[in-house]
């Protein structure tokens, strides 16, 4: 005590007489309404989060607008629940144009605006973005798949396997019905390893290596590389499969035509026919379901084709809760199509950032607390879209050039009467293809 008294004049009185009854009445109201009260901002909710997901749009090269698309339709799915344990989901979305440039502007933006976290993503340019996301600590979630860096990154969390499994799994897949195998890939750095890959699951298959040919990820037309594919399959049992990204469409309509040319014709399904001619294959970072309709499905040039992919074939079941979410918050959004595998990434990224927030159980969410939680070991269920996903140092396939990979499962998938569907049932481990590739 100071010996400090105030003293009240009437004014005072009916001003601290107002302000008891405003509070009794407050008080009364929350005991009438029964509304508990929420740590964080001062009116009782927790802090919103703020995430960002960024994908190449418009551009002439690859076209990725589902992604953010998803994001944007997830966010209205939570926020119409109360949000992820009670944090409004806000999601900024940034075309990345392809380029160095616009991923690494993107990123900086996510950086800019507080963003906790970079989900579902897709960006070749792994350098541009990881630079300014590992300055700013952003862990990002969920990438496509495409780039080095979502593999060794120590803020990158991978939902898939990469192109790698891919490659790997495709091996595998193919030498259970190709005597001998073309492998058409992009004449990069990147695509240097990609023979090896696919090599280590034919090996395993006990057939012999693949005949590597390179092309330009940028031409027009591969009539050139089409007919070195045809030659190295080598007719009957023979497969071609290509890699290509946005390009393998352009190359296999090349394909098309210089295999009618030859007489060689499409080889049948296992069972159909007598298994004449040559068979095509690629993975589903390549070719799609989408595209499989545009070029004419049943009676197109995809028919037969193997494919390997990350995830269940988009008719599954398991995919049934991302096609009501879209249906009901993306309804008439022409940019997301259940059965685009960016759009499915997508979808298991945020699932992912869901389990996590919900494991942390505050009022505040940083970009550290997510990621020191992805990195203690919080286990996501994708309800069977993926294996369980967790990110201990113990989880991860540790080996050179794909450390970080966590996800080593693949599905082998088969095009009939115009749909995508399941070759095999269940996943594919490809871990010990992966680890036996001698490049990777």
């Amino acid at each position: 005590m100071t010996g400090w008294r105030r003293t009240f004049t009437p004014r005072h009185r009916r001003t601290s007489m107002a302000l008891a009854l405003s509070m009794a009445v407050a008080g009364a109201s929350l005991v009438l309404t029964g509304c508990g009260v929420l740590p964080g901002t001062s009116d009782g909710s927790r802090e919103p989060l703020t995430v960002m997901t960024f994908a190449p749009e418009e551009t002439k090269a690859t076209n990725m607008p589902g992604m953010p698309a998803m994001a944007q339709a997830y966010a209205k799915y939570v926020n119409a629940r109360g949000g992820i344990d009670g944090h409004e989901l806000r999601v900024l979305t940034c075309n990345e144009r392809n380029t160095a440039a616009g991923a690494a502007t993107c990123a900086r933006r996510a950086a800019q605006e507080g963003a906790v976290a970079v989900v579902g993503s897709y960006s070749q340019n792994g350098r541009a973005f990881m630079g300014p996301l590992e300055a700013a600590g952003i862990p990002y979630i969920g990438g496509f798949g495409i780039s080095d860096e979502e593999f060794t990154s120590y803020l990158s969390y991978p939902v898939n396997g990469g192109v790698a499994a891919l490659l790997a799994g495709n091996g595998r897949q193919l030498a259970a019905s190709c005597r001998k195998v073309s492998l058409v890939r992009p004449d990069t750095i990147l695509g240097d390893g990609l023979p090896a890959l696919l090599n280590a699951g034919l090996s395993q298959g006990k057939q012999q290596p693949s005949s590597d040919i390179k092309a330009a990820e940028d031409s027009s037309e591969y009539e050139r590389q089409a007919e070195e594919a045809l030659d190295g399959a080598g007719g009957e049992r023979g497969c071609v499969t290509a890699v290509l990204g946005a390009r393998t469409e352009t190359f296999f309509d090349s394909f098309r035509r210089v295999r009618d040319e030859s007489g060689e014709g499409r080889a049948g399904e296992e069972g159909d026919g007598d298994g004449s001619g040559v068979r095509i294959s690629s993975v589903l970072s390549s070719v799609d379901q989408p595209l499989i309709d545009r070029t004419g499905g049943a009676n197109g040039p995809f028919e037969g084709a193997l494919m390997t992919g990350w995830y269940p074939d988009s008719g599954d079941e398991r995919w049934g809760t991302m096609r009501d979410v879209i249906r009901e918050h993306a309804f008439g959004d022409d940019r997301i199509d259940a059965a685009d595998a960016g759009v499915q990434t997508t979808w298991i990224a945020y699932t992912v950032l869901r389990k996590v927030i919900e494991s942390l159980a505050r009022p505040e969410i940083t970009p550290g607390a997510i990621a020191h939680a992805l990195d203690t070991g919080v286990t996501t269920d994708t309800g069977g879209l993926t294996p369980d996903l967790r990110w201990r140092f113990e989880d991860m396939l540790g080996v050179q050039g794909l450390p970080r990979v966590v996800n080593r499962s693949v599905t082998f998938q088969v095009v009939r009467e115009g749909r995508l569907i399941a070759q095999k049932p269940g996943f594919v481990d490809v871990t010990s293809t992966m680890r036996n590739a001698p490049t990777v």
